[in-house]
């Protein structure tokens, strides 16, 4: 396939393209390790940005379920959570479509030649539910992505993008091309990790928060306009940082 030149944007999904909502993983949590969902406890941190292995077992033992069973019963997670949001479907689709402009921005970006796909704590089956619902699937190289069904720890997952990334287009990623879109600041870390660029999005944490963690840029909505300045700025201060080495 031809080298695109634009470069690689990877994208977050809860909190970045769609509104998280905890919903689901309460409903599955309680399903899988048969417990009252009113008595799914979530823990005070590794919740958001964190893969849905690391939260599942996490939340399970906070919730009263002993560590070995809340390791073991995550085997049946995947299947339960994907009953969950089929028969709630409708309720997804209301109440987590598509933030303002996501639709407008992916394709905008597709036009200006840059391959996309996601890096999300989400297991594989689950995020491309949650894309396919919110209409949000049509420029998505979902097959050069990383989930959480990949790797328990989120570190560990730009590699997979690296890895799928050269078998199906021939040619390595660029980091300082490569930018992550997300809303945590595990996000940003995460990007930092890999090399890659970084551009935020305060839906959920306001734009001084974030810039705590040092990102490239901050939006506060997925404006086309805006988060392509956004990307091209992540990419110039990229490219420059790999000069200076």
């Amino acid at each position: 396939m031809a080298e695109t030149r634009a470069g690689l944007i990877i994208w977050d999904v809860d909190g970045t393209l769609i509104p998280a909502d905890l919903r689901w993983l309460r409903r599955a949590v309680a399903r899988t390790y048969d417990i009252e969902e009113s008595a799914v406890v979530f823990p005070a941190a590794r919740i958001h940005g964190y893969t849905d292995e690391s939260i599942v077992v996490d939340t399970a033992i906070a919730s009263g379920v002993a560590s070995e069973t809340a390791e073991e019963g995550f085997s049946r997670y995947a299947d339960v959570l994907m009953q969950v949001m089929r028969q709630g479907e409708a309720e997804l689709a209301r109440d987590q479509a598509a933030y303002p402009g996501a639709v407008q921005t992916i394709a905008t970006l597709a036009e200006h030649g840059y391959v996309q796909t996601a890096l999300t704590g989400n297991l594989r089956v689950s995020a491309e539910f949650k894309l396919t619902v919110a209409g949000l699937d049509s420029h998505l190289d979902l097959e050069v992505g990383a989930f959480g069904s990949d790797a328990r720890e989120r570190f560990d997952l730009p590699a997979f993008v690296a890895d799928r990334y050269q078998a199906k287009y021939r040619h390595p990623i660029e980091p300082a091309r490569t930018v992550i879109i997300g809303d945590a600041p595990n996000d940003i870390a995460t990007a930092r990790h890999a090399g890659f660029g970084v551009v935020a999005v305060s839906h959920r944490i306001t734009s001084e928060e974030l810039w705590e963690h040092s990102p490239d840029a901050v939006v506060d909505r997925l404006d086309p306009d805006e988060v392509l300045e956004a990307i091209r700025s992540a990419q110039t201060i990229r490219s420059a940082a790999k000069l200076d080495r």
